[in-house]
This record gives structure tokens, C-alpha cells and sequence, in this order.
């Protein structure tokens, strides 16, 4: 029996669903959704994959109902044809006075920005309780118990509903909650062991009309749950001259109630967004009144004004106050009554101001708090803790109470400086002082008393041992015309000119390298700068820039100065002149330095980070301006430095502005010089030399040669020579430079290949000079004075071992290298390499002996050709001038190039 009524059961739910399907697909109803349910799990899964139906329906897992889902009716809006948006601003303001007011925008518009896409009703919501039912909403009532049905039942014009079995129930003006609980009550009386379950089903739409300044105006089909809010969304908003704070609905020609949407949007207040009804017209009028919020606000705006508002409630409007504000100062700008601006000042913190009434066409402006400090410290340099810190009574030592906890361990304990303001102007004096002293001797009268606005000053003993990267990093991230960043100074010398160019030559003179096109030796380490005014900028506000504070512990001096150097020069007037004074010579960090009060000789060498070995201390100069109401003169004052050192005040004179003190160098005082000698001597190696010492006898102290020497291809490079080289190479490339040019504007009808010359061109920018010097050892050994060399410092002699080639170079058909071999000529040589090219010029061939020397073949009766070549030697033959366009300089470029590539050979084993 179970088995013939499964069967009967599968048959007629096949034949129902047949059925359906064929009719496209209609809804499942109750009753095949309860002979669904009763089939096993393992046949409803394959009737339902088998027909495509979802089991989740067929099971009533899921809602009868579709997904509750929103059409998307308002996209973004397109650009309006008039060129304005809803953010444009009205005519009432001119916006474009000021960058400020020409960025504030509308508030509120954004939100119901949109281009409404479809009119069609927004169905599927959920419904809420207090929803007032009506003719044309579907009621769906499912009953179950002794019997089961479901009906979908539609209210009647009249407001009733007809309930099969029950008759008709008048549900007109009921809440949802109400007809629920009405029908649930008669059905359960009139209808003995049912039960139900009462639920909305499909709503009714209305037709409202929005109407005023809106965005999209006219008759929209909404569904009867809508709002104002969900009106404006379907209209697309307002436009650019509708009020967001006076949304009226009228019913019947009468105004039923209006929304305020700054409610909505500040406070989340939507109880003002009242149910619409069929036939409601959503109006919406033009804007009142505009007041403007810019400044220090959380949200600056514009926002429409309502009477009787006040300035409190502007400020309201825009968030409040930020807390880097100064409400105390701020001001609104306000048309007259002559349609003139003035300004009104108004105090925030007060009530008064506070009750100000707000006018159409105000523009309120809270003003910023300044960024100074009041009363505070600031710390800089190096120490654990760079910052601002509290002031109250206290002394450098109450403000770095221990030198291992609070200095760094590059410290200079014996010299800080506290940069104090005199007066109003912000003019500053410097006061200097031994930190290590001030911290380990609290009475002393080094560690002096702190005031309001004081900045303490802790220096590096040596600026080369500071880890730059952060820095640096910063600089670059802040600059963008920084693409590097060398040497340990942030600073270009000629910012430290301070309004005078004399003061310290190692600061404001540039380090040259040359004098009248004559190659000087100088120090090549000095100190590489970065160009740039952004950088000093940014240098100048070092007390006040919290990043460049924390970075303060890896600055150099010139850095940490450069702020008060230039403060110093700028407040400095004909009175008292400009209070800054320089130092150098053999001083360790030698460049401007403020004077500080009553500084003397002693205190600037403790400034300057005290002498340096080989400084000569019996004399000292010292270089100062005297001028008079008709003239200024130079007077130079000479000082006993180790009485001044060792505390006599005669000596230890006391600093003017403008002052500049110049260490001496001890007579005949060398820094450590040496030699490198490699090759074909017996000790091969670096030997240190002094002032005026000579070839012949560092090869002396190297033990001589050894049997496998050369000695006279012996290569002697030297640095002065290299730096001659490279610029003689300069200004003959500059020289090609000019004749190609005039030669591309000339008439003289001759013709240049201009792409081989800029090769050849390129070719000789790119030489690197090697700074050979030719020597001459087998005539040293010889003992002739004549043939040695006085040293210089990081001169190089190679020796090489014996030469056995001859190399032939230049315009030759195969360029190589030959052995030596006794008896052949020149001639054969060529002959060799497949002779000359036919650009080769063969009358000009010559030959780069062994020693570096150049030899031009001859035929006299002193020297004949089978005489002239020796083993080591390289023999050119040149470019033919002639036939390369008959530029004059082809010449000397090629013989530069051929005669580079064989320094380059013969120093390549060194």
C-alpha cells in the first residue's frame, strides 16, 4: 500500500510539473509544495535537478517570496548644459577671491546627487507594523491545522477584503499590526482548529508629484512605502537652487508636514520624513540664505541659514572647532547696507559671540592657533633627547642632569651655545658655554640660567662620524630638485657669505683646482656641498620644524649655525655691525661663528673645535675692521697663541664683530706624505718621504733594482701632472668645439664630415688623463743630479721587467704588437703591420719610446733609422690632417688619443 501511494505521489508530481513547465514555468503552489515534502530526500533531489526547479522552494526552506532587492533608479548625474552642478556655487558669493572660498562646496548635495534611470516603483521591501494598509495591497493568509490553504487576497475600493468562507472583513484605515491582528481573530472564531499566518503580499503603488526646485520635477509611480527622502532619490535630488532644509509635502492643497534634511545629515534625525500617499506632492523651494564656514572648522562648507540661526550654530553645522583653531580671533566677512564687505570680529569663546546672529552671504572664517611655543625649551644638537621641553627656574644642568644619559658619546663637552630673543623684534644673542663643566660642576658659572624661548645648542665633536641616511632621505623627500646628496654638508659654501666674502676662505671661497689654467696640488677631500636655497630655507626654521629637531643629533655645525649666522647678519645695522666672527687655518672645523658675549681668541678656538696637529702656536693673526665717521681701515694684530691658550689676558684678546683669527701652520711642518714603488726593485712598497726628498734615494731605501729590471721603461705617474693633463684635455676639446662650430657657419666653401667629428669629439671628452712624468733611471744610475726627481705625495714608480715587443699603432692596415728584434728598422716595422692606410699621413709617423718620451725618426748623420727603435717603443702613425677635413686641432686630437691608449698600456701593471 506505501508503495503504490510513493507511486502515486512520484506520478502526479511528474505530471503537475509537466505541466508547469510546459505553461513556463508558473510558480509552485501550496498544494505542490506539500506533495513535494512529502516524497524521500533522494527523490525530490532528482525530480528537482531533473525539471530545473530549486528544492529550497519546493522544500520551503526558503521565503516564498523573491529576494528583497532595490533597482538602482539614480545614477550620477552628467554635466548639466548651463555648465553648473549642484555644488555650483549662487551669484550671492564671488568665490574666486580667494583660493579658500572657491574650494568650499555645498553641504549635503552629494547625497542626492543622481540621474534618476527608471520610474518604476521600488517593490519587494520589507514592510513595517505601523504601515497603513489599502485598496490595492495584496493580503496573503495561509491557514493551516484541520485544513490547508493559502490565499492571495487584494483589498477592495471600498477597503474591505473577501476571505473565502468568512466573508467580507473592512480593514480600511488599519495599521498592518492592526489587520493582522483582526483577521487572526476572526478567523480563529468563525473557523474551529485553524490557525493562520497573515502577511503582506504584493503593495500597491502610489502616484506623487514632486514638484519646486528638484532635479528631475513630475508624476512618479512610487511604491506606498515611500518617503521624502526616497522621493528625492528618485527625482534625482534638488537642484542648484533647491533648499535641502524646507522639504514640504502638501496633501490636498494643504501643507501636511516638512523635512529639514540637515536633521537627516548631522544629527540622524529622520523623524521628519513623514510616508507619502497617492496624490502627495513633494515640493521643494529655492534656497534661503548661504552662509560660508572656512578655516579652522572639521568641516568646511557651505550652509543653507535659517532664521534666527546664530554663529554657534554655523559652527555646529561645520563639526565644531578643530584644535589647532584660535576662536578667539575669528572673523566674518558681511555685505552692508552700501553692498560693501566689512569685517566683524568675533570672540568664539564667548557668549556674545557665541549668540551672534548669522546673515545671508556671511563668510565666517575661524582662524589657526599660532605655532610658536610659549615659554618652552628647545634642545637640539647632540643629545639622547632633541626637542621642546618645559621652562621654569632652572640651569642647563637641571635640563641635562648627566652627560652619559642625556649627550650623546660625539658630544663636544666643550662647547654649546644658548641662542636667546633680546626683544620683540625676535633679535637673538648668543651666550656659549662647557656643557660637560655645566653638568658636572652645577655652581660653576658655566652652567648658566635658562629663560623663556632659550634654544640649547650641543655639537658634534667631529661632523664625519654622523650616519646622515634619515636625513638626508628627508632633504630629498622634501625637495624634489635633489637628485643626490654628497659630502656631509647640506649647505652651498656661498650661504655662509653671511653679507661678507672675506671672512673664512674655507667656507666662502669655492675649493679650486687650478690658477691661471696652471694645476695647483690642493686637498680634494674638502668638503662637498648641495646647491640649493630650499635647503637653507628649510635650515633657517630648523627650532620650529619638529622633523629637522629629531634629525639635529647627525648635523654638522655650518647646519646647526647656519639659523643663527643668518639672523645674526640680517638684524646686525650700523651701530653694533654684524656680531659674527670666522676662524681658519689649522683649526679643526674652521667657518663662521656667532660671537658670542665677551667671546675672546680662546673661546673661538674652543668654538672651532680646537687646534689641529702642526698648528703653529707661537703666532697667530688676527685680522679686524676699525671704521671711523670718514673711513674704514684693515688693521692685523698679531697673537702669542700659547700665552693666550695658557691664560694670559694681554694675548687672549677680546672679539669684535667681524673679527677673523687665522691659525698658522708650523714652519716647515709636513703631514704624512709617501710613495708606492712597485715593479723590479728588491722591497717593493709604500715608503714615506719628507719635504724636498729626491727619486735616488727612495729607489735607495727600495735596495735597488733587481736583475730582471727595466729601468728605462720605467713608469712615474704623478697627481699633480694627471689634473695638468686632464685640463689641457678640456681646453682643447673646448677649442674643437668652437672650430666646428665657426667652421659650420664660415664661407669658405670647405666641407665637414660633422658626425665623425662628433665622435671624434666625444672621444676626447672621455679621456681620462693618467699624469705620466718621463724619467730618465738609467741616467739617475748613472749619478747625474740632473736626471732626479724631487717627490710629491702619492707619486707611483713602476719598474717593469725587460721589454721585448714593439708595438705599431695608428692608421696602419693591422694595428699590433711585434717582438723585438736587433737590426730592424722603422720601415720594417710598418712593413709588419701591412704598411700604411691611405689615410695615414707617413711623413708625420713618430715613435713613444719606452720612457714615455716622444721621438720623431730622423736621417741625419747623427741618428739614423736603424738606431731609433728600441724594445718597448710604439710606433703612430698619425691621422692625415688633409684628408680629414682640414681642421687645424685633428692633429693634436688624435695624437692625444693615440698617445692616452699607450699611457693607458703602460701603467695597466701598476
Amino acid at each position: 500500500m506505501l508503495h503504490k501511494t510513493k507511486n502515486a505521489l512520484i506520478a502526479g508530481m511528474t505530471a503537475f510539473i509537466i505541466l508547469t513547465t510546459q505553461a513556463h514555468a508558473i510558480t509552485p503552489t501550496p498544494q505542490m509544495i506539500e506533495q513535494f515534502k512529502q516524497l524521500p530526500k533522494a527523490e525530490q533531489e532528482r525530480v528537482a535537478k531533473q525539471y530545473g526547479i530549486d528544492p529550497s522552494i519546493l522544500s520551503g526552506s526558503a521565503n516564498n517570496s523573491a529576494a528583497v532587492t532595490n533597482p538602482n533608479v539614480v545614477e550620477p548625474r552628467q554635466n548639466q548644459t548651463n555648465g553648473q552642478s549642484a555644488t555650483t556655487k549662487t551669484s550671492e558669493f564671488d568665490f574666486n577671491e580667494d583660493s579658500d572660498k572657491d574650494a568650499l562646496k555645498r553641504f549635503g548635495y552629494e547625497m542626492f546627487e543622481g540621474e534618476p534611470t527608471t520610474f518604476a516603483p521600488v517593490t519587494d521591501v520589507p514592510v513595517p507594523s505601523e504601515y497603513m494598509v489599502g485598496p490595492g495591497d495584496v493580503i496573503k493568509v495561509q491557514l493551516y491545522g484541520k485544513e490547508s490553504n493559502e490565499y492571495s487576497l487584494t483589498i477592495n475600493r471600498d477597503g474591505t477584503v473577501q476571505i473565502p468562507d468568512l466573508g467580507p472583513v473592512s480593514v480600511a484605515g488599519l495599521s498592518f499590526a492592526d489587520l493582522r491582528q483582526e483577521l487572526s481573530k476572526r478567523i480563529q472564531q468563525q473557523m474551529i482548529g485553524i490557525e493562520s499566518n497573515i502577511t503582506m503580499g504584493e503593495l500597491r503603488s502610489i502616484r506623487i508629484f514632486i514638484a519646486g526646485d528638484a532635479y528631475k520635477p513630475g508624476s512618479y509611480t512610487v511604491s506606498s512605502l515611500s518617503t521624502i527622502t526616497q522621493a528625492l532619490f528618485v527625482a534625482g535630488g534638488v537642484n542648484e537652487i533647491g533648499s535641502l532644509r524646507n522639504v514640504q509635502v502638501k496633501r490636498n492643497g494643504k501643507l501636511v508636514g516638512a523635512f529639514d534634511l540637515y536633521d537627516l545629515l548631522l544629527r540622524g534625525d529622520a523623524s521628519g520624513d513623514i510616508n507619502l500617499r497617492s496624490g502627495d506632492v513633494v515640493f521643494i523651494p529655492s534656497i534661503g540664505g548661504l552662509v560660508s564656514v572656512a578655516g579652522e572648522v572639521q568641516r568646511p562648507a557651505i550652509y543653507e541659514l535659517k532664521k534666527h540661526e546664530t554663529i554657534s550654530d554655523v559652527i555646529n553645522m561645520a563639526a565644531g572647532i578643530k584644535q589647532g583653531a584660535y576662536p578667539k580671533n575669528s572673523s566674518i566677512e558681511r555685505y552692508n547696507a552700501n553692498g560693501l564687505k566689512t569685517i566683524v570680529n568675533v570672540d568664539l569663546t564667548s557668549a556674545q559671540g557665541n549668540n551672534t546672529l548669522a546673515k545671508a552671504g556671511d563668510y565666517i572664517r575661524v582662524k589657526n592657533a599660532s605655532n610658536q611655543y610659549e615659554d618652552a625649551i628647545t634642545v637640539v644638537g647632540a643629545v639622547v633627547r632633541p626637542g621642546k621641553y618645559q621652562w621654569k627656574q632652572q640651569r642647563i644642568s637641571d635640563l641635562l642632569p648627566s652627560i652619559w644619559g642625556d649627550l650623546l658619546l660625539s658630544a663636544d663637552l666643550d662647547y654649546g651655545l644658548i641662542v636667546r630673543e633680546i626683544n620683540k623684534h625676535g633679535d637673538i644673542e648668543t651666550l656659549q658655554f662647557a656643557p660637560g663643566e655645566a653638568i658636572t660642576s652645577p655652581n660653576s658659572v658655566q652652567n648658566l640660567r635658562l629663560q623663556p624661548r632659550d634654544k640649547v645648542m650641543i655639537f658634534n665633536v667631529n661632523d664625519d662620524t654622523q650616519n646622515r641616511f634619515e636625513l638626508n632621505a628627508l632633504v630629498k623627500k622634501r625637495v624634489n630638485k635633489v637628485e643626490s646628496l654628497k659630502g656631509d654638508s647640506l649647505l652651498d659654501a656661498d650661504l655662509f657669505k653671511a653679507g661678507f666674502e672675506t671672512l673664512d676662505s674655507t667656507v666662502t671661497s669655492k675649493y679650486t683646482n687650478q690658477i691661471a689654467g696652471v694645476v695647483i696640488n690642493v686637498d680634494t677631500s674638502a668638503e662637498q656641498t648641495l646647491v640649493g636655497s630650499e635647503v637653507s630655507q628649510m635650515l633657517s626654521n630648523l627650532f620650529e620644524d619638529r622633523d629637522l629637531i629629531k634629525l639635529s643629533y647627525v648635523m654638522s655645525r655650518k647646519e646647526l649655525l647656519y639659523p643663527i649666522v643668518t639672523k645674526l647678519t640680517q638684524q646686525g645695522d650700523a651701530q653694533q655691525g654684524i656680531q659674527i666672527v670666522a676662524i681658519s687655518g689649522k683649526i679643526r672645523h674652521p667657518g663662521v661663528y656667532p660671537l658670542t658675549n665677551s667671546a675672546k681668541v680662546t673661546d673661538l678656538i674652543k668654538a672651532a673645535g680646537g687646534l689641529l696637529e702642526g698648528a703653529y702656536t707661537e703666532r697667530a693673526e688676527l685680522t679686524r675692521t676699525q671704521a671711523t665717521a670718514a673711513i674704514s681701515d684693515i688693521i692685523h694684530k698679531q697673537i702669542n697663541l700659547h700665552a693666550a691658550i695658557n691664560g694670559n689676558q694681554q694675548e687672549n684678546i677680546e672679539l669684535e664683530g667681524r673679527d677673523m683669527v687665522t691659525i698658522l701652520t708650523t714652519p716647515e711642518w709636513q703631514e704624512r706624505k709617501v710613495i708606492e714603488v712597485k715593479g723590479e726593485v728588491k722591497f717593493p712598497g709604500t715608503y714615506n718621504i719628507r719635504r724636498g726628498e729626491r727619486l735616488s734615494d727612495v729607489i735607495a731605501r727600495a735596495g735597488g733594482f733587481t736583475e730582471y729590471a727595466y729601468p728605462y721603461a720605467a713608469v712615474f705617474v704623478r697627481e699633480s701632472v694627471r689634473m695638468q693633463e686632464q685640463l689641457e684635455i678640456k681646453k682643447l676639446a673646448n677649442q674643437l668645439r668652437r672650430d666646428l662650430a665657426t667652421r659650420g657657419i664660415s664661407n669658405d666653401g670647405s666641407s665637414i664630415n660633422y658626425s665623425e667629428a662628433q665622435l671624434m669629439l666625444t672621444d676626447l671628452e672621455n679621456i681620462q688623463a693618467v699624469g705620466r712624468l718621463v724619467i730618465d733611471l738609467n741616467a739617475l744610475k748613472l749619478g747625474i743630479k740632473e736626471a732626479d726627481v724631487q717627490l710629491e705625495d702619492s707619486d707611483v714608480l713602476y719598474v717593469p721587467t725587460i721589454k721585448q715587443t714593439v708595438a705599431v699603432m695608428g692608421e696602419v692596415q693591422h694595428p699590433t704588437t711585434h717582438r723585438f728584434k736587433e737590426g730592424l728598422t722603422l720601415d720594417d716595422y710598418l712593413v709588419m703591420s701591412g704598411g700604411s692606410r691611405e689615410r695615414g699621413d707617413e711623413d708625420r709617423v713618430y715613435v713613444i719610446k719606452a720612457n714615455g718620451s716622444v721621438m720623431m725618426p730622423t736621417h741625419n748623420s747623427w741618428f739614423s733609422n736603424e738606431s731609433q727603435i728600441s724594445a718597448g717603443d710604439t710606433v703612430i702613425i698619425p691621422l692625415d690632417t688633409e684628408y680629414k677635413d682640414k681642421l687645424t686641432l685633428w692633429s693634436q686630437v688624435t695624437q692625444i688619443i693615440y698617445n692616452s691608449a699607450v699611457a693607458f698600456a703602460a701603467i695597466s701593471g701598476i
